[in-house]
């Protein structure tokens, strides 16, 4: 479920356009996977980033699934509520809303998104889907990854998002000015968060 991120952001990927590869770092040239599951495969729209926090991993796992929490440090999620009780785990459902400003080919919106997570390994990596849908807009499917890797001084975040449908997949390029800096957003969000004396 990304500015199409506060525009498209919802549905919420730093770097794959249509085959553009990901940044040239070592850690960022896999696919992020979640109990071996990834991204679409077949997708033509999809982005990846990471960034080391300067955090304990267990508080950056906390503050990431804590999905009613979101709006509270997300600037573009104006709301986020879970669907049913306990730790996100496979089979939580969760539904949030972004603003998404107009584009030449579609109005102001805010963007619905139902997200279904598919997999999770608590503190380490959890992978979500769902459709994006406002008026006159429509994400027929993001699925969206995060892993979180225990690093020195840290924890080392990796992303990786797709978004599928006719709609969005006739203007890509358009599709992804919202897509990759959306992900950029919430990882930043995220990491800014996190760092906060209030949150260590």
């Amino acid at each position: 479920m990304t500015r199409l991120r506060t525009a498209l952001l919802a549905l919420p990927l730093a770097a794959g356009l249509l085959g553009v590869a990901a940044p040239a770092a070592s850690a960022a040239s896999a696919s992020v996977t979640c109990r071996g599951e990834g991204i679409d495969p077949a997708a033509r729209l999809h982005y990846r980033t990471e960034t080391l926090i300067k955090a304990p991993p267990g508080a950056v796992w906390k503050l990431q699934t804590d999905v009613g929490g979101w709006p509270s440090w997300q600037s573009a999620v104006s709301s986020a509520k879970r669907l049913d009780p306990g730790p996100l785990r496979p089979g939580s459902r969760f539904r949030w809303t972004t603003p998404v400003p107009a584009t030449p080919a579609t109005p102001a919106t805010t963007l619905v998104i139902t997200s279904t997570v598919h997999q999770s390994q608590p503190g380490r990596c959890v992978r979500w889907s769902g459709p994006a849908i406002g008026a006159g807009l429509r994400i027929d499917r993001g699925v969206h990854v995060w892993t979180f890797t225990p690093a020195r001084g840290g924890v080392l975040v990796r992303t990786e998002e797709s978004w599928t449908g006719d709609q969005i997949e006739a203007d890509p390029a358009t599709a992804m000015k919202y897509l990759a800096p959306g992900l950029d957003a919430w990882l930043a969000d995220l990491k800014k968060t996190a760092e906060a004396p209030c949150h260590r």
